[in-house]
């Protein structure tokens, strides 16, 4: 792993050609929320949307997703995933093809599932599935594995890790420390370990991968607030739905530019609201205009 650090990046996202049609814009599937935190889908599906990919869909493991969704997010596509994916773990023998459905170009999985044995089985069929596309395993996929990161490194997709300090240390077995110096020691390991890229959230989000390391210089404290993570993930699978291993939009310049928009409409969220009253909708609302600074895009 390279041990360069970049401190500052300013990405230029994705042109689309004037033709473009949905499909070219990116299908991103989430797999994301449950009936005690529905928020978390919506979060995730709103960010996606505004992230700019063509085709949202959310697969809803509980019914009551299928009831709030339409309301909260009515451009989104639903998947009824709960007759598929039980609560004590059992999968269906379709699991795979449900998984597929709508040809997703990424697929965001974790915010707000729980972490029962239903989301360690999820978990287990997203990364055994054949799909060649990129993966975000964000917060309850990531703590259903913890003290397991190797079970993320898959030779068959790009897959990108975005924990905070105590899930990256239930992974690694320790404690993150809070210095920058330590945080990105912890982030190197970690990408080493599970062979992903490793998104380290909090001040100063640190990138880890391969290719080497990003410390992000956007973002502000007014985002320490619930549900700002889903809204990263959420821009991650639309950034990812149009990366490619080989060209000038990899998934690492795609998950670079996918931490600086997220911390740049923060930064703007909380010009105009100041800090204590950013929540994470406002990281959404502020979205568009944080890309359209950087030239537009996706």
């Amino acid at each position: 792993m390279s041990s360069h650090v970049e401190e500052v990046a300013r990405p230029r996202l994705p042109d689309l050609a004037a033709d473009a049609h949905k499909g070219d814009a990116g299908r991103c599937l989430c797999l994301c929320g449950s009936r005690t935190m529905p928020g978390a889908a919506i979060l995730v599906a709103r960010a996606a949307q505004r992230a700019g990919a063509g085709l949202v869909a959310v697969g809803c493991l509980d019914p009551e997703l299928l009831a709030v969704l339409p309301t909260a997010a009515p451009e989104a596509v639903l998947l009824d995933l709960s007759p598929t994916f039980g609560q004590d773990g059992r999968v269906a023998a379709d699991a795979e093809d449900r998984l597929q459905e709508r040809a997703p170009h990424a697929r965001v999985v974790g915010p707000g599932l729980g972490q029962g044995a239903r989301t360690r089985s999820l978990v287990e069929s997203v990364l055994t599935a054949l799909a060649r596309t990129p993966i975000v395993f964000d917060a309850d996929a990531l703590n259903v594995l913890a003290g397991e990161p190797e079970r993320f490194a898959t030779p068959k997709a790009p897959v990108v890790l975005t924990p905070h300090p105590t899930e990256a240390g239930r992974l690694l077995g320790r404690t993150v420390p809070r210095e920058e110096a330590g945080r990105v020691a912890s982030a190197k390991e970690l990408a080493e370990r599970s062979g992903s890229i490793v998104c380290l959230k909090g001040r100063r989000t640190v990138l880890a991968s391969a290719e080497g390391v990003f410390v992000n210089p956007t973002g502000n404290a007014g985002m320490a607030t619930a549900g700002s993570g889903d809204v990263l993930a959420g821009i991650l699978g639309a950034y990812l739905a149009l990366a490619q291993e080989e060209g000038p939009w990899t998934p690492w310049r795609a998950a670079q530019a996918a931490v600086y928009v997220h911390g740049l409409a923060g930064d703007l969220a909380r010009d105009e609201l100041g800090a204590r009253g950013v929540i994470a909708s406002d990281l959404v609302r502020y979205l568009p205009a944080a890309q359209k600074s950087l030239g537009d895009a996706v």
